[in-house]
């Protein structure tokens, strides 16, 4: 609810954006085809009963693991090549007969196992030859599924580990093993439950799936418009308030919503225009909505993909690692509603006056009964449900909370949209929990795992700093070309361990991999989130990506935190140490951002910065002596800033100084 003015400038701004091209661009899943007829038919009704067909076992009974894992992803693939072109230069609006082919052939390698259960139970370990055909066949089909919905890096790390374990005689000493036949390794990877059919899929097939498809139903009771309005009402009239608008939707829209681009596509093409039509810099703009956007896979209580798998490798029910994940995601969202406030101060950028702005209360009488589904996701869950029930009974609630409201009533058209858009958005996930399955298969079977474990605590010397640095590295390398699930599983299995051998909490181990598997969204030369939103920013890419890794320098400082002060992430909790660390690092995070931004009441010059950001380390890292003199930095900085303000013009005047001088 903004002026007619700033109306003008989104519309017009919005008319420069071609956000399909957008997606397709910084987001592979986007790249697929537009068909129409019965072949739209066809897709729709294989996608409408994927979804059915998991909202019917959710809530009537999951199948054996195997069978469950099996049924999806036959339909993962079948609608894959069906909807995805082998390359960008293929058709996009017609299906070529060769990729239905490949559909039913992909769908019925997998589904063997289904209709054969039975019979391989009973000869399990002597395959026979068309048993190893059938996995061969998957093995193919899967490879070349999620090179078409991803991208080459993930199937090619697969293919490598499957080489690996064939020729791991050849290998230096170190990584070297006696090597395994063609057929132990199709069995292992497609008739075992450690390969294909593992605990990646597992979780995909089940948690993962269903909070996709209760994210879509969301959507299609206009919830998304709902959070920029609730968002709007909370923070537009602020300093600097169309920032923290993004700031808080997109990390609201995060939190049902496991892609970072598709993140900044839905709600940057409202706040980006926003931002800059109050006086942000077209690149700062688009690095906030990516550095928001992106934190939105570690916000609770639904988090991304990798938060259910990281449940599942730690045997602890989902709600532990959505509470243990609180203070960190609240730490992060800190720090940047913090820059941006700063930001604004030093620019003397106002927020939108109050009467242009929904009104809070009307919007929550008239609409506010979408929030009652997040919240019974969050009951069921602390009450003992398990993910995949919490869920299934949350699209149930959103449902009937849909009437509530004529307008945000669900019709059999947006029935339809919510159960297909579930089986599209949830097909990357699934090819690429398949895929990883490989890779942590090989892993079991050569004990690679254990093997790089040792080598990186050898090549550390048992230095902790060290090892966690080799694991940022790596992390952010893999998140460059995998998806945030896949890096999160090879790094959890190749990496954590050599952490756990140093004495870090499993929880703690599982979330720094995690934190920095999503930060490569933002770390150029691979900064897909960033560069989505210098996109429809109209800033240059490298610049916003730069912004954006300064934005989020919280969030690559915070897993440090907790690697070293473990209670962040509540491993064994004393409520008195507990609250100390918490305000020590909020007054941290405060302190990193007067480093970064070089605002504070006054500019900050570079010396003062260095100290903040010196004292803002101090006061995250646990001890006495560090937090008092982190503390004594934030005393010293604010005498020196409150004077210096007193002798220089008000802030305002000088950021309008400074912008008419730029």
């Amino acid at each position: 609810m903004v002026d007619e003015l700033e109306k003008d400038a989104i519309v017009e701004t919005s008319k420069q954006i071609d956000l399909d091209e957008i997606m397709r661009k910084f987001d592979v899943e986007a790249r697929f085809r537009t068909l129409s007829g019965w072949q739209a038919l066809l897709i729709s009704i294989i996608a409408v009963s994927m979804s059915l067909f998991h909202l019917y076992t959710s809530g009537m009974g999951l199948l054996l693991a195997i069978k469950q894992g099996a049924v999806h992803l036959a339909f993962a693939l079948g609608l894959i090549f069906l909807l995805y072109p082998a390359s960008n230069k293929g058709r996009k609006d017609s299906i070529p007969w060769y990729d239905m082919a490949l559909a039913a052939v992909a769908a019925f390698s997998s589904l063997y196992l289904v209709i054969n259960f039975n019979e391989l139970v009973g000869r399990a370990g002597l395959p026979t030859t068309l048993d190893l055909a059938m996995g061969f066949v998957l093995i193919a089909v899967l490879l070349e599924a999620t090179r078409r919905v991803s991208n080459p890096i993930l199937p090619g790390i697969a293919i490598f580990s499957l080489l690996y374990c064939f020729f791991g005689r050849y290998f230096p000493d170190m990584f070297a093993h006696r090597g395994f036949d063609i057929p132990r390794i199709i069995n292992h990877m497609y008739l075992g439950t450690e390969g294909i059919f593992g605990v990646p899929l597992g979780v995909s097939s089940t948690f993962v799936f269903m909070f996709i498809l209760f994210g879509t139903f969301l959507e299609q009771t206009g919830m998304g418009k709902f959070i920029i309005d609730l968002s709007m009402a909370i923070a537009g009239w602020s300093v600097g308030g169309p920032a923290k608008v993004a700031v808080v939707s997109s990390g609201l829209m995060g939190t049902i919503s496991g892609s970072s681009v598709a993140n900044v596509c839905t709600t940057g093409m409202f706040t980006i225009p926003l931002m800059k039509s109050v006086g942000y810099k077209p690149y700062f703009a688009g690095a906030v909505e990516a550095v928001a956007s992106t934190g939105g896979q570690i916000m609770p209580p639904v988090m991304g993909a990798a938060a259910f798998i990281m449940a599942e490798f730690l045997g602890i029910p989902y709600i532990k690692v959505a509470l243990a994940a609180i203070i960190p995601a609240l730490l992060y969202y800190l720090a940047v509603i913090v820059q941006v406030h700063l930001e604004a101060s030093r620019l003397g950028l106002k927020g939108l006056p109050r009467e242009q702005l929904p009104h809070l209360w009307a919007l929550l009488r008239t609409k506010g009964q979408l929030l009652i589904p997040l919240v019974g996701i969050i009951y069921f869950l602390i009450a003992g449900y398990t993910p995949i029930k919490a869920a299934f009974y949350g699209i149930l609630l959103n449902m009937a909370c849909s009437y509530l409201n004529r307008e945000t009533a669900l019709t059999l058209p947006k029935y339809k949209s919510a159960l297909e858009n579930g089986a599209r958005t949830a097909l990357g996930v699934a090819a690429a929990c398949a895929t990883v399955g490989m890779v942590v298969g090989m892993a079991t079977l050569t004990g690679l795992g254990l093997r790089i474990a040792g080598a990186i605590v050898e090549i550390a010397h048992g230095s902790l700093i060290i090892t966690l640095i080799m694991t940022m590295i790596t992390s952010i390398l893999l998140g460059a070309g995998l998806p945030t699930t896949a890096n999160f599983i090879v790094t959890s299995t190749m990496a954590a361990p050599a952490l756990f051998a140093l004495g870090v909490p499993p929880i703690a181990a599982y979330m720094f991999v995690l934190y920095f598997g999503i930060a490569a969204d933002l770390s150029p030369p691979v900064a897909l989130a960033a560069y989505a939103g210098a996109g429809i920013a109209g800033a240059d890419a490298m610049k916003t990506g730069f912004t954006a890794m300064k934005l989020a320098l919280a969030g690559f400082l915070v897993p440090y935190i907790y690697i070293y002060n473990p209670m962040l992430v509540l491993v064994n909790p004393e409520p008195l140490s507990l609250t100390i660390s918490v305000i020590t690092a909020i007054i941290g995070v405060f302190l990193l951002g007067i480093g970064t931004i070089g605002f504070y009441k006054a500019p900050v010059n570079w010396v003062f910065r260095i100290l903040a950001i010196a004292g803002a380390l101090g006061l995250m890292i646990p001890g006495l002596k560090s937090d008092l003199v982190g503390l004594a930095v934030l005393v010293g900085l604010h005498l020196f800033q409150a004077q210096k303000a007193k002798k220089t013009k008000p802030a305002e005047k000088m950021a309008g100084s400074g912008e008419q001088n730029d």
